[in-house]
């Protein structure tokens, strides 16, 4: 239960508040339904392969295999639902 005491590597905290301020910014500027700069329907969807399937990746990569497939399972849904939807 709670921390665990290890070495801390300075690049990982780095990384973990630079990776989602990115991915912010890039979502601001090109994906979001208000984008200032509006992508073609292709480069759209795969900017939201990258934003919301890398995690389920990463997922794998730590060996968390049911939630991988859990989060990529409920994204391909929701992506499923707002072409329904016309969203």
């Amino acid at each position: 239960m709670g921390f665990q005491s290890r070495k801390y590597q300075h690049h990982e905290s780095f990384f973990s508040i630079v990776i989602p301020i990115g991915i912010v910014i890039l979502w601001g500027a090109f994906g979001s339904p208000k984008a200032s700069i509006q992508l073609s329907a292709q480069l759209h969807l795969l900017l939201e392969a990258l934003i919301f399937l890398v995690p389920a990746g990463l997922l794998l990569s730590l060996k968390n295999v049911k939630l991988a497939w859990l989060y990529g399972f409920t994204v391909i849904v929701n992506r499923i639902f707002m072409m329904l939807l016309d969203q």
